[in-house]
């Protein structure tokens, strides 16, 4: 199993949804398509470390709004506005201004950079 795979299946961690996975390989500089049999313990502490940093920042902007999600007082998230290679297909890496790529795994979309995710 890829290692997107694995962070959204909730068997890893709960609240790694599409978008902070997508993410937080970045943040790693991890491939997506990682199989997690592949994954040294030095590059799962770096990822796990990605993961919360990711999560934080989310939580503090509120969560993403893609459509119509609202929190208890009605305001829309803001992270999605700062997603680093999530729905950036075609862009600029911000890190290495490479392109983002956009792949889908397990049905699901897939950002990253080739050039900054191994």
């Amino acid at each position: 199993m890829s290692v997107k795979q694995a962070l959204l299946s909730g068997e890893l961690v709960v609240g790694a949804g599409n978008i902070y996975a997508s993410d937080a390989l970045f943040e790693a500089g991890m491939d997506p398509r990682t199989r997690c049999d592949r994954i040294a313990a030095a590059r799962a502490a770096r990822l796990l470390a990605a993961v919360q940093r990711v999560l934080a920042e989310a939580i503090a902007a509120g969560g993403s709004t893609l459509k119509d999600f609202k929190d208890a007082h009605g305001t829309v998230g803001q992270y999605q506005g700062q997603a680093r290679v999530y729905g950036r297909e075609g862009q600029a890496c911000q890190r290495c201004a490479g392109t983002i790529k956009r792949i889908v795994q397990g049905q699901r979309a897939t950002y990253f950079c080739p050039g900054c995710q191994h």
